[in-house]
C-alpha cells in the first residue's frame, strides 16, 4: 500500500480567482516556458518536495515548451502569502501567459501532472 500523500489538484475557477504571474515575480533568471510551467514551493527539509522536483522535471523535459520553476517558500514568504500556499510541496501550472490554471498541494503523481498540464497547453 502506498502510504504517501497524494497530490489534490484544483483549477484555476476554484478558490479565490484567476492569478497571473510573471517570470519577474517568481525571482531573478526566471523563464517561463513558452507553452506552460510548473512552479513548484518547496523548503528545505520537506522531503516529499524532492520527489515532486523530480516528478516535474521528468514532465518538463519530456513536454515541449514547458518549463520546470522551484520556489523556496521561505525566501519567498510575500509571493506565497499572495499565493495563499499553505504547505510544501505546492505546485502551480501555469498558461504560456502565467495564469494559474492548476494548483496541487501535496506530491504529485506523474499522469496527474500530465493531465492538469494538458489544459495549459
Amino acid at each position: 500500500m502506498d502510504r504517501r500523500a497524494k497530490a489534490s489538484w484544483t483549477g484555476a475557477g476554484e478558490g479565490s480567482g484567476v492569478v497571473e504571474l510573471s517570470a519577474a515575480e517568481l525571482g531573478a533568471g526566471v523563464v517561463l516556458g513558452d507553452r506552460a510551467t510548473l512552479v513548484q514551493f518547496s523548503t528545505a527539509f520537506c522531503q516529499p518536495c524532492r520527489a515532486t522536483r523530480r516528478v516535474l522535471a521528468q514532465v518538463a523535459a519530456l513536454v515541449p515548451g514547458v518549463a520546470h520553476v522551484d520556489i523556496d517558500a521561505e525566501r519567498h514568504l510575500e509571493l506565497v502569502r499572495r499565493l495563499e500556499i499553505l504547505r510544501t510541496p505546492t505546485t502551480l501550472v501555469l498558461d504560456a501567459h502565467g495564469t494559474v490554471v492548476h494548483r496541487a498541494a501535496g506530491q504529485p503523481r506523474r499522469a496527474a501532472v500530465l493531465a492538469a498540464l494538458a489544459d495549459a497547453l
